[in-house]
């Protein structure tokens, strides 16, 4: 069998050392004489597995004892309308900064559930960078304040961290959509109020979703909400209130532990600066392709770019297939190309991309 450098944008590749663990697991997990999806969510078996991916994604993201970590579905989409069913309260308004297509999304869904206000968009320069918060507009009382640290489509990252302390509203909590970094770098949860992304691009497969919330913040729910999506009905019941998705929190826990044997999160954090640097200074040196993001903003995790040429993109995408290089069309609302580099792409397969985009450069400039 031959594998391929996967550069999707998710479901995303993982680590082969996870797959081949899962394989050897299917059939028996640890004597137990069943495979991990055929046991009971309550049985000392499963709940086992939960507890330790809870325990090791706690450590690797230094969460604060003040946090829950909940274990939930329906994706980063079905938040959307699930942060402001939660986090409302007696509020009317939360504020948004839009920086791309999900920010752009969520706060479409918001609308259905609040009053909305844009506190700051990067929209008229094309989402190609993250406003600065010296220039983010809050409203008088905003019940939050939703961010996308990265943008998937467009390949935005955030450079900083919020922090609404440096604009005199620290009492605001920051809401993050981390979908597509989350442990690809260090970050300081305790800036944020609710820290929430889908599982299949960095963490495991589709059907998981992580949300990281502030104790404070439960209990302030919609009587509309259901239960299964109130956070502190599922805080409360240990994310067992429903049947959670068990194979993808076993996945998503063996991926925990690979990467504490790699390192943590800061010799990933490393590891991705590099595969990054690779790929953007090649593009900037090319000549032959672009990449149209504000430069401090450039996602590590999601990289999009153009052929100056397009009329080659069938080409492009045909030769990179035969040379074992799949997934790399860009997401249709922009066109272009986009490779995916999270952390279970290794720098070698970045260098593979570039080696093919430097001879397709070559037969065709």
């Amino acid at each position: 069998m031959s594998r391929v450098w996967n550069f999707s944008a998710g479901p995303a590749a993982l680590p082969e050392e996870v797959l081949r663990q899962a394989a050897e697991e299917m059939l028996d997990w640890h004597g137990a004489g069943m495979g991990v999806m055929e046991m009971s969510h309550r049985g000392k078996e499963f709940m086992s597995i939960a507890e330790a991916a809870e325990a090791d994604l706690r450590e690797l993201l230094a969460v604060p004892a003040s946090y829950r970590i909940l274990f939930m579905q329906g994706g980063a989409i079905a938040e959307n309308a699930i942060i402001p069913m939660n986090l409302l309260g007696d509020r009317k308004v939360a504020d948004y900064v839009v920086t791309g297509s999900w920010s752009q999304k969520s706060q479409k869904e918001a609308r259905r559930y609040a009053g909305v206000n844009i506190a700051a968009t990067s929209e008229a320069g094309g989402f190609t960078s993250v406003p600065a918060m010296r220039d983010w507009q809050l409203s008088d009382d905003p019940a939050y304040v939703f961010t996308c640290t990265n943008e998937t489509i467009g390949g935005v990252e955030y450079p900083f961290e919020p922090d609404l302390a440096q604009i005199g509203r620290a009492e605001v909590p920051v809401v993050a959509d981390m979908s597509s970094h989350i442990l690809s770098r260090v970050i300081d949860v305790s800036k944020y109020g609710l820290i929430f992304g889908g599982a299949q691009k960095n963490i495991g497969p589709a059907g998981l979703t992580i949300c990281i919330v502030r104790e404070d913040l439960l209990g302030r729910a919609m009587p509309l909400c259901p239960s299964a999506f109130d956070y502190k009905t599922v805080a409360e019941a240990g994310s067992m209130y429903n049947t959670p998705p068990t194979y993808a929190i076993y996945i998503a826990g063996l991926v925990f532990q690979w990467l504490k044997r790699q390192g943590g999160v800061a010799a990933m954090e490393a590891r991705n600066i590099a595969k990054a640097r690779l790929l953007y200074d090649y593009l900037d040196g090319s000549g032959f392709y672009e990449n149209r993001v504000d430069p401090a903003c450039r996602s590590r995790m999601n990289v999009p770019f153009f052929l100056k040429d397009e009329s080659l993109n069938d080409a492009f995408l045909s030769g990179a297939k035969d040379a074992g290089l799949v997934q790399l069309k860009g997401h249709k609302s922009v066109g272009g190309m986009r490779a995916s580099i999270y952390n279970a792409m290794p720098i070698e397969g970045v260098a593979a991309l570039v080696d093919y985009m430097k001879a397709f450069a070559a037969r065709h400039g």
